[in-house]
């Protein structure tokens, strides 16, 4: 018996190291497994987040401060080869990189594309850091290192010599990433938010330094990477982690690029890849260079400092990747705003009308390269739509030849530019190149005498809300009707003084509310009621140039109400994008890709990954950095569809176009209120009532006279000034929880509210100016009275004097005739 128990413990103590080492084999095959007792990703806690957004909220109701309402917007960072077994063995401490970016870029606001003005919206971004394991890292470079394909030599660095070049197809590795989202949040990357609208889905930006000594594919095996690979480096291998060789991305056939945005929730940036070059020929505005993306061969090998300081080097680091994500949450995770719209219609109707000058083919014919698919726009425009909203899409071919006035509107928006390019003898040749010209397209089709297109533009400009949705007619007889020149289209060019470009004479103007046009009080913002119309006019036309494009080298153009997109039969288009060496084509036969792009931004409200506005340059900027990926803009993307990640941006704009709505139309009641207050109260001199110096805030009146705070007279009664701060209670409670919402990701509750705190904004301004014009009138020192005269019995009695004293006129005269 003690001999059978000797040896079944040898057995057991032989068996024990075999089962641990085929449980980390296994770990390492199986990386995405989510067992039981997993940490478990919790959504941050509004509660954190709801004194500063009470407090900021209460001083854009009761301050004449332009201050933003604060909306609560967390963002996870995920780091991948970063706790000393990626590249370089590199480790970056996640709580500098949290502290660094919560001191650095705790907020942003976004802006308008079309009035280049900020929104009245801020975002208070919280920063979740999440470091991943070696497990899941071996299998993400395992991963990448299969999907590698050859594809000639590549320089290593700006003047560095030329090394084999890898690519890799960014859609084959993306379930990777998938299941990498699903194994840290517990939720599919790209599930849908139509069955639920109200779940927390959250987004990522996936940051990759990976060894490529251990992923080089030159010393490829294929067998899964182990954990013997992680040790530690010597002198040598650490001089050549960069293993003689580059790869780099590209999604669907796109651009070369090292960061791309997925068709799910999360964009990816792998600075062990590249280094990439791409832009426009000679624009130095928004180019990606070798030196864009931070890359640790720069830090860690100096070619002019041997000695490195390790801390200084992660502090560099750490400010060099805290740039990139900003970058990404400017231009992917809260991008500006293409148009404010407003949209309250139940239904969005997508006419495709395809304009064509031949019978060769038919765009509308399945199968084809230039065939448009309904159903697949139908579908993507499906993904953007509010709740309870409805999307229909037809379409159909009309000939230009029995339209002659959109005809002419075609040749009337032919341009023509000229530019010099260097041929091979070195010599600049002056070329021509003619373009369509999208705006004044668009302004001759809507002045054109066809149905078509006038009858078109005119069904999708709203006008029906200046009856039914409250778009400031007159509601008292002291303001006067609106002079509508320029009729109720508006116009598809900017503003007249976009990004805020005015003469200094209306700067330093100080008109009172009651001096103010009423087009100064309309929000500019476009309204719709019942069935929203966003036609799409599709040109397909043979036997013009094969190289016409339309303006800004595209082949779209769109305005706040309509997509025109052009199609012609000519061959790929070279264009002035360049990415590595090779100039990027246009396909213009194709006209699907570009469909989508223009019904997202006018639906969606969407802006290109690479533009944004800037307030300091007074006009749009780009940077091209996250132009490959999964989105339909540009010329460095190759994608008929929009990213989950942009959908959710789609529903959330339609919040943000209301609750800017209702804040400008609170701030316009609270600056009428003081201009009025500053015009009938003033010292016995004449002059205006200051409040007290060294205030930390400038406050209203409507403070002072609410709390009793002043022995001055009150120009409004107390009363009044009561219920208008109930009713600025009132909003300030249904502004907090529309932040809450928001921060939840309840896209349908907090569109209800939104709408609901649009409302209440535009009934306080009702009351406000009911109220102002009510004390104007008590407040003034005299009245002219205007009455009809009244008869009265006097005017008979006098008539009767007066016949009286002719009848004894005449008598007397008749009596005393010398005759008689």
């Amino acid at each position: 018996m003690v001999g059978e128990r000797w040896t079944v413990v040898a057995i057991a103590v032989a068996i024990l190291p075999l089962l641990a080492s085929l449980k980390e084999a296994g770990a390492v095959t199986d990386p995405f497994r989510r067992d039981p007792g997993h940490p478990q990703w919790h959504h941050g806690n509004f509660q954190d987040h709801k004194d500063n957004v009470r407090r900021m909220t209460h001083e854009l109701l009761h301050s004449r401060a332009q201050v933003p309402f604060p909306v609560a917007l967390e963002v996870n960072v995920v780091l991948i080869g970063f706790m000393n077994d990626g590249g370089y063995r590199f480790h970056l401490d996640h709580d500098k990189l949290h502290q660094h970016m919560k001191s650095s870029f705790p907020t942003h606001r976004p802006s308008c594309m079309e009035t280049g003005e900020m929104l009245d919206i801020e975002f208070d971004i919280s920063y979740n850091i999440v470091p991943v394991g070696r497990t899941e890292l071996l299998a993400t470079e395992y991963e990448i290192r299969e999907k590698m394909v050859e594809k000639g030599v590549a320089r290593e660095s700006e003047f560095g010599k030329e090394v084999p070049c890898f690519e890799v197809e960014a859609t084959a590795v993306e379930p990777t990433f998938n299941r990498l989202y699903s194994y840290l949040f517990g939720l599919p990357a790209d599930a849908s938010a139509d069955l639920d609208p109200n779940r927390a889905l959250p987004n990522a930006i996936f940051i990759l330094n990976l060894d490529k000594a251990r992923m080089d594919p030159k010393n490829m095996t294929g067998e899964p990477l182990g954990f013997d690979s992680l040790s530690e480096l010597n002198a040598e291998q650490f001089q050549n982690q960069e293993a003689g060789y580059v790869y780099r991305y590209r999604y669907n056939g796109g651009a070369a690029s090292q960061v791309w945005l997925s068709h799910g929730r999360y964009a990816v940036i792998d600075i062990s890849a590249g280094p990439c070059s791409y832009g426009r020929l000679e624009s130095e505005e928004g180019s990606v260079g070798h030196r864009t993306v931070p890359r640790l061969q720069h830090l860690l090998l100096p070619a002019r400092s041997p000695v490195v300081n390790p801390s200084l080097v992660e502090d560099v680091f750490c400010g060099q990747i805290s740039g990139t994500i900003v970058s990404a949450l400017e231009h992917v995770i809260a991008p500006d705003v293409r148009f404010e719209t407003v949209d309250v219609s139940s239904r969005l109707l997508v006419p495709i009308i395809v304009l064509r000058n031949h019978l060769h083919y038919s765009v509308l014919q399945p199968g084809n390269n230039h065939s448009i698919d309904v159903d697949a726009i139908r579908h993507q425009v499906k993904g953007m739509l509010q709740p309870r909203q409805e999307v229909m899409v037809v379409a159909g071919i009309h000939s230009l030849h029995d339209h002659e006035r959109l005809a002419m509107a075609v040749a009337k928006a032919m341009r023509g530019m000229s530019t010099h390019d260097t041929r091979s003898d070195g010599r600049f040749h002056v070329r021509t190149l003619t373009f369509l010209d999208g705006a004044v397209l668009r302004e001759e089709m809507r002045h054109s005498a066809d149905v078509l297109a006038a009858g078109i533009l005119e069904m999708a400009d709203p006008e029906l809300s200046t009856r039914y949705f409250r778009h400031r007619q007159p509601q008292h007889g002291w303001e006067e009707p609106p002079k509508n020149e320029e009729g109720t289209v508006v116009k598809s060019r900017q503003l007249r003084y976009p990004y805020g470009k005015k003469s200094a004479q209306e700067k330093d103007a100080k008109r009172t509310g009651r001096d103010r046009k009423l087009s100064d009080l309309v929000a500019p913002v476009s309204k719709s009621h019942g069935t929203r119309v966003i036609p799409v006019f599709v040109l397909s036309l043979e036997g013009v140039d094969p190289q016409l494009l339309m303006e800004g080298e595209n082949l779209m153009w769109v305005s706040h109400d309509a997509v025109f997109v052009l199609q012609h039969s000519g061959g790929p288009i070279t264009l002035s994008a360049v990415s590595e060496t090779k100039r990027m084509k246009a396909t213009p036969n194709s006209p699907q890709r570009h469909i989508i792009a223009g019904l997202a931004a006018v639906v969606g409200g969407l802006v290109a990954p690479y533009e944004r506005a800037s307030h300091i340059h007074d006009r749009p900027i780009l940077d091209w950095l996250w132009a490959s990926g999964h989105h339909p803009f540009g010329p460095f993307s190759n994608t008929s569809t929009v990213s989950h990640m942009l959908r959710d941006t789609a529903r959330r704009n339609a919040v943000y176009a209301r609750m800017h709505v209702a804040l400008k139309t609170i701030r316009e009641s609270t600056d009428n209120i003081q201009a009025f207050i500053s015009e009938h109260l003033r010292t016995p001199m004449g002059e205006e009532v200051k409040g007290e110096k060294k205030k930390n805030k400038v406050e209203l009146w409507i403070d002072k006279f609410y709390k009793k705070t002043t022995a001055l007279p009150a120009p409004l009664p107390h009363e009044k000034m009561e219920r208008l701060e109930n009713y600025l209670s009132t909003l300030e409670d249904q502004l907090v929880q529309l932040s809450s919402l928001l921060y939840d990701h309840q896209i349908k509750d907090a569109l209800g509210n939104a709408s609901t705190v649009m409302q209440s904004a535009l009934f306080t301004q009702d009351y406000v100016e009911h109220m102002i014009a009510s004390e104007r009138d008590t407040m003034r020192c005299c009245k002219v009275i205007y009455a009809r005269a009244v008869q009265s019995t006097q005017t008979f009695l006098y008539g009767g004097i007066l016949v009286a004293g002719f009848l004894v006129y005449f008598l007397v005269i008749y009596f005393s005739s010398s005759e008689r």
